[in-house]
């Protein structure tokens, strides 16, 4: 199968299952949303969410952020992955965002990755999340679904992100993010991918290796 038509039937699929699918991270707002990207590094959005309630309580914008110390926030977040270097991103985005962008949360993928905690992943996420941006975020479930599928051959993130944004209908790279994430999350999973399960059976790449050997094929990892 052409990796056009690939492409196709995903989009096809995916619109009429999930046209409204969205992150699972809770937020109120574009400064929330950055928080919750920055701490999900590494972590589930699950623990995310039972972080923030009390860290955003506490620190409803980023002014109360950038006024305290990270030893402070990071009595809050103890319980996700690296909370310590987390802490110190926070309370320096916090400072950067009121001081060098009035308080507003950019949506140019440069001017996020000037504040701490803020790579190339995390600031697609803002950008298309807040913004609706064409812009895709390549985290480990978009990386393996992407490969999976035979949506990408890429063998680094930002070689899947050209593609991806290459090939999908630009109105569409904002929410095929999701897309993907959630299809790795919970059908697509790393070990023992539910193919039985999976109505992308028809396109995939994996499964069609899968059946003409009778073992799984050798996936792409990030480097």
């Amino acid at each position: 199968m052409l990796k056009k038509e690939r492409y196709k039937q995903f989009v096809a699929y995916f619109s009429a299952k999930q046209p409204d699918a969205e992150t699972e991270l809770h937020y109120n707002n574009p400064f929330q949303l950055l928080v919750a990207v920055i701490l999900s590094a590494q972590c589930t959005d699950k623990r995310i969410n039972q972080v923030t309630p009390a860290l955003f309580q506490r620190f409803p914008n980023a002014k109360a952020l950038a006024e305290t110390t990270p030893d402070i926030v990071f009595d809050y977040i103890r319980s996700v992955s690296y909370p310590n270097n987390k802490a110190k991103h926070l309370v320096g985005m916090a400072n950067i965002l009121l001081n060098e962008f009035n308080n507003e949360v950019p949506s140019d993928i440069d001017q996020l990755q000037k504040m701490p905690g803020v790579g190339r992943k995390t600031a697609n996420v803002i950008a298309s999340v807040i913004y609706n941006a064409p812009a895709m975020a390549v985290d480990t479930h978009v990386f393996r679904v992407a490969n999976r599928l035979g949506l990408s051959s890429g063998k680094t993130p930002l070689a899947v992100e050209k593609e991806l944004t290459k090939y999908l209908p630009q109105e569409s790279i904002h929410v095929a993010h999701h897309w993907l994430i959630l299809h790795g999350r919970y059908i697509c999973v790393a070990r023992s991918p539910k193919c039985d399960i999976c109505d992308l059976k028809s396109f995939c790449k994996y499964y069609e290796t899968l059946i003409r050997t009778n073992a799984p094929p050798k996936v792409n990892k990030i480097k």
